[in-house]
């Protein structure tokens, strides 16, 4: 019986491993040299050396550095992330308890009596512990104590597959919450973009208000001269209301925007409030280097990886069920009239043998299982090369929306500047006759809409930088997924 034990054992470590072994395949088409919008094109403040762990200090805004850094303390998604990748790793330890053999014990005391019983005519004969008279008739103690083992030696491989599994599916956990992190992150730029540039238009608004009441009292004046209509007043009345409406609404979007960061960071709308300020005095702008770089700078992309590893070692656990189940099962059992004898070697009764199981006949269910868990993994690997042209394509869009916004920035600066101008000489020339107030009209509602659509362009600008940064990986390497979990015991990391 020893010898069959050691031999258990022995098939247990060295058992094969049914099924395929994992390999990476490659994604839907190989890497270009190089991404398409950055052909003939060159950031004009690269900032790709910089270490992109705070990634968002970039930008040199010391409240968004604040920002940022509570997604991690206090977000709740983040959280949520977090506790499934935890409860993916007890799941891991679970697996890994089936490797080795479990122990029950057991244990009960009993005492029996017998007696007569009257009663309805007749008598019966029961275990009780008391006669017809009251009084105890006789009794016996029994004690019972033992331990069972059970044991299925993994021979086949399927609770190492299981485990490999698991493992590969607790990285892709870690995977995602480094993805939900990265997100939450850029989204928290995003909106403190957005907001800093409401705070912008909200000036612009502000002082459009001024210049349109000096108008207004302009047109007013020249109508009490009598050199001029109450038309013209009545058109500057409007562009004056006009104004003001538009700085009111704007409080609006302010709002909101701080309303989802202060959700961002695991806030209560009520409870946070930022003061008014502006947004970088510069954008910088990120290489996005090899597009090879995308299979290590996105979360996204290495969690997708880990799944097909983790839908290649299923495989395994289902072919592993054509072939029967070997364990080891064990008893010992102390049976005694009292507890002095009760461990005595005489008082035991033991049994120790293997067990063998196998299915004979299941109706095609094994090769389902099979035939679902390869489907399973030809989805993983579909979704993983995806994910990788969706990387691909968000890098893209960021490249062209960062090279083009450059360029269209420079463009509307100078008609922002002609626009100006135009108001400037059209408000002179009314104030001696020359061009009747339409011509203000017109370039005042001109002036204010090239300036709205530079501050847009603006807020283009810096979201486009963010979504590059997120598009990149942040500042995330697939080094930082945590080792799988080895056969033996869990990693400490």
């Amino acid at each position: 019986m020893r010898r069959l034990a050691v031999l258990l054992c022995l098939a247990s470590l060295s058992g094969c491993l049914v099924g395929p072994d994992y390999q990476q395949p490659p994604p839907a088409s190989p890497p270009t040299p190089e991404f398409k919008e950055t052909m003939g094109f060159r950031p004009a403040m690269p900032n790709d050396t910089v270490d992109r762990g705070p990634w968002w200090q970039i930008y040199g805004d010391p409240t968004l550095d604040r920002l940022a850094a509570q997604v991690d303390i206090s977000n709740q998604t983040l959280k949520a992330s977090e506790a499934a990748y935890r409860q993916a790793r007890a799941l891991v330890r679970q697996d890994q308890s089936g490797l080795y053999p479990g122990i029950t014990a057991n244990a009960s005391a009993q005492q029996t009596g017998t007696g007569a019983l009257r009663g309805g005519g007749g008598s019966t004969t029961a275990v009780v512990t008391q006669s017809q008279n009251g009084n105890i008739t006789s009794t016996a103690s029994q004690y019972q104590g033992g331990f069972v083992l059970a044991w299925e030696i993994d021979v086949w491989g399927s609770i190492r597959r299981t485990i490999e599994s698991d493992s590969a599916a607790a990285q892709a956990s870690a995977g995602d919450l480094a993805a939900a992190r990265l997100s939450a992150q850029a989204d928290v730029a995003i909106n403190y973009f957005s907001l800093r540039v409401s705070d912008q238009r909200t000036r612009l608004y502000e002082a459009t208000v001024a210049a349109y009441a000096r108008s207004l009292q302009i047109a007013r004046n020249q109508v009490d001269a009598g050199i001029a209509s109450r038309v013209d007043l009545a058109q500057a009345q409007t562009l004056y209301e006009q104004a003001r409406s538009l700085l009111v609404a704007e409080g609006i979007a302010r709002a909101q925007y701080e309303h989802a960061i202060a959700v961002l960071i695991g806030k209560a709308p009520a409870e946070f409030s930022l003061e008014p300020g502006t947004p970088p005095a510069d954008v910088p702008t990120v290489d996005a280097g090899v597009p090879s770089a995308l299979l290590e700078r996105r979360p996204d992309v290495a969690a997708a990886e880990r799944l097909m590893a983790s839908a290649n070692a299923k495989i395994g656990v289902a072919q592993a069920a054509y072939y029967p189940s070997i364990s080891l099962g064990g008893a010992i059992t102390f049976l005694s009239g009292g507890l002095g004898t009760l461990l005595q070697l005489g008082s035991s009764v033991w049994s120790l043998g293997p067990q063998l199981a196998a299915t004979l006949i299941d109706g095609g269910a094994r090769a389902a299982q099979v035939e679902g868990a390869r489907a399973g993994y030809d989805n993983t690997v579909a979704t993983y090369r995806q994910t990788v042209l969706t990387a691909f394509q968000q890098v893209e869009d960021a490249l062209a929306q960062q090279r083009i916004l450059v360029q269209q920035e420079q463009v509307q600066r100078a008609a922002v500047a002609s626009a100006r101008e135009a108001e400037r000489l059209s408000l002179n020339q009314y104030r001696i006759g020359t061009v009747p107030y339409t011509t203000v009209v017109q370039t005042q509602t001109a002036a204010l809409s090239a300036e709205q659509t530079l501050l847009n362009i603006r807020q283009s600008r810096l979201v486009a930088s963010a979504n590059l940064v997120k598009a990149l990986g942040g500042g995330w390497r697939d080094a930082d997924l945590p080792p799988p979990v080895p056969i033996g015991g869990l990693s400490k990391r």
